[in-house]
């Protein structure tokens, strides 16, 4: 992984632990959005055993672009200031990876959280499961860790916040449970899911169903889910939505995170949106193509099988 400031790779040998070497790595692109990306898009240069990761890097930097692009990452004394939400959360996925590159390398200390982990897991044996245990466990990670900034964000920010995490639930589960993310489609889910591959954009991108500016007061919530991507529109009340619940306990047990299981309640995510507002994740646009959707896919298995 680049260092931001000299251009240089940090001494890992040195006697300063991984964990502090990538807190300042964090620090010193905090307020600099295109040099997060650059950090984050250096993590998969090639290693030094030759072998290379770029291909994982692609859904991740994809979905950094928009972040970058609406301005949710822009400091807090820009202009328009970012979301201190979406910045922390950023963070927590940015600080993990650094920490494990950087242990990789043969930096001091052990790893300082199960994302730190589960990236060295992946960078030692890449598979798409791996690489999706380690993303997710440093974004749900900072899900749970700053849950407290939710209030300072405004009501649509909020719906995507809870978005946002169940998509990233559900491309997980194409891999780890296909036949719960696909039903009788179950064959696809690794496909689907990988990401490496274009197709996981339509999940991991989320840039068919998110917004492009920030904040968000001066749209409706109606208004943006009228807007939302036809296809995108299929998936989320077809498939995704009848299976909430269970994508979510498969998440916590493939994780090790039972916190996960309280995000949703009776099939409905409520980490940043009021249950009492539940009907956003029910529709009645498209119907008939909805409708052929769920019988094609099947109903939801009773259990998160593979």
């Amino acid at each position: 992984m680049t260092e931001p400031e000299s251009g240089r790779r940090p001494d890992p040998a040195g006697s300063t632990p991984a964990a502090l070497q990538a807190d300042r790595l964090v620090a010193a692109v905090r307020d600099d959005p295109a040099r997060r990306l650059r950090l984050a898009a250096g993590f998969y240069d090639q290693r030094a055993d030759g072998r290379s990761i770029r291909a994982y890097r692609r859904a991740e930097v994809a979905f950094m672009r928009w972040q970058i692009r609406c301005g949710v990452l822009a400091p807090v004394d820009a202009a328009q200031p970012g979301s201190p939400w979406w910045r922390a959360v950023n963070e927590s996925l940015l600080r993990d990876a650094a920490e494990a590159d950087l242990l990789c390398n043969g930096a001091a200390g052990p790893a300082t959280t199960k994302g730190v982990e589960l990236w060295l897991a992946f960078l030692r044996r890449p598979t798409p499961q791996a690489w999706y245990r380690a993303h997710n466990a440093s974004i749900v990670a900072g899900y749970l860790r700053h849950r407290g900034l939710v209030c300072d964000e405004g009501p649509l920010e909020r719906f995507f916040m809870d978005v946002a995490l169940l998509r990233v639930i559900y491309a997980h589960c194409l891999l780890i449970r296909p036949r719960l993310a696909l039903g009788r489609l179950a064959a696809f889910g690794r496909f689907l899911g990988d990401p490496r591959r274009r197709a996981a954009d339509l999940f991991l991108s989320l840039q068919n169903v998110l917004p492009n500016t920030y904040p968000l007061m001066r749209a409706g919530i109606e208004t943006v889910l009228a807007d939302e991507n036809y296809l995108a529109r299929i998936m989320d009340y077809g498939v995704i939505a009848p299976r909430i619940d269970q994508l979510y306990r498969a998440a916590a047990d493939d994780l090790d995170e039972p916190r996960i299981v309280d995000l949703c309640s009776d099939n409905f995510p409520v980490y940043a949106w009021p249950y009492e507002e539940r009907h956003v994740w029910r529709t009645d646009r498209s119907p008939i193509a909805i409708a052929l959707t769920r019988a094609v896919v099947g109903p939801s298995p009773r259990s998160a099988g593979r």
